[in-house]
């Protein structure tokens, strides 16, 4: 198992020295940084288990408001410290779902290091997932794929066909879902983008949408989409179509 953790708070804090001195006798590889939105955007082979050190919420804020937009589009692990009233306030920027443990201060850094081994082990479940992109410019309907299929996959969403190409080329996923009308970049134009990029060509896509028409299916035909769906079918047969195509993926270096 790998572990490791970017530990975010002032490089200055004992407490976030202490912290760091004992996760790394627990084992773990620590990456540490300030809560500096452009620091953490700039560094390279990031950590995806983040533990936050908060003493001074005013001064988090923006980078907290950064990590709950960050997660429209990536499944970031995030644990916090902090007071019970700045735990609080931190369920107020970031949905208390996104939030892998919190710990209250004072902290015991030993039963905190044990604990992060939970949350990175965790981690390590999550990330042995299928990964599918799940493209629409309906956030209800981006929320709604994602619960349906977050319980069997690692689910990530873009709400626009840009904003998926600028996603992938840091990403790497197993399955893209598509929505077939957007505005500014509908799904065919979307997926005649993939195509003709080198490291999005042969990610596989499925177009998830309400337009079930004759015309709209065989205008996409000779793209070689994997599956075309209807997003009006039920979600036990939607995760029934998927769980095929992952079983069929499994078989291909065997025929």
């Amino acid at each position: 198992m790998e572990k490791r953790v970017l530990l975010i708070g002032s490089g200055k804090s004992f407490m976030v020295t202490s912290i760091a001195k004992e996760l790394k006798e627990e084992g773990f590889d620590v990456v540490q940084a300030l809560p500096n939105v452009t620091e953490i955007e700039h560094l390279e082979n990031k950590p995806s288990v983040y533990l936050i050190y908060v003493d001074d919420l005013d001064e988090m804020m923006e980078f907290l408001v950064y990590l709950r937009d960050k997660g429209v589009d990536s499944d970031l692990s995030i644990s916090a410290i902090g007071s019970p009233d700045e735990i609080e306030k931190i369920y107020g920027i970031i949905s208390k779902e996104k939030i892998a443990s919190v710990f209250e201060r004072p902290v015991n850094v030993k039963e905190l290091a044990r604990k992060m081994n939970e949350v990175v082990e965790c981690e390590e479940i999550r990330n042995q997932k299928k990964k599918i992109l799940v493209v629409d410019d309906d956030g209800t309907m981006l929320r709604t794929i994602k619960s349906w299929l977050s319980e069997k996959y690692q689910v990530f969403m873009v709400n626009s066909g840009m904003s998926a190409i600028t996603f992938l080329a840091k990403n790497q996923v197993d399955l893209i879902l598509l929505d077939y009308e957007m505005p500014v970049t509908p799904g065919p134009k979307v997926l005649e983008m993939l195509r003709s990029e080198s490291f999005t060509c042969d990610i596989p896509v499925m177009f998830l949408t309400n337009k079930g028409d004759k015309d709209s299916v065989m205008q996409v035909v000779s793209l070689k989409p994997e599956k075309y769906l209807l997003k009006t079918m039920p979600p036990t047969e939607l995760i029934a179509n998927i769980d095929e195509f992952f079983e069929k993926q499994k078989m291909k270096p065997y025929m």
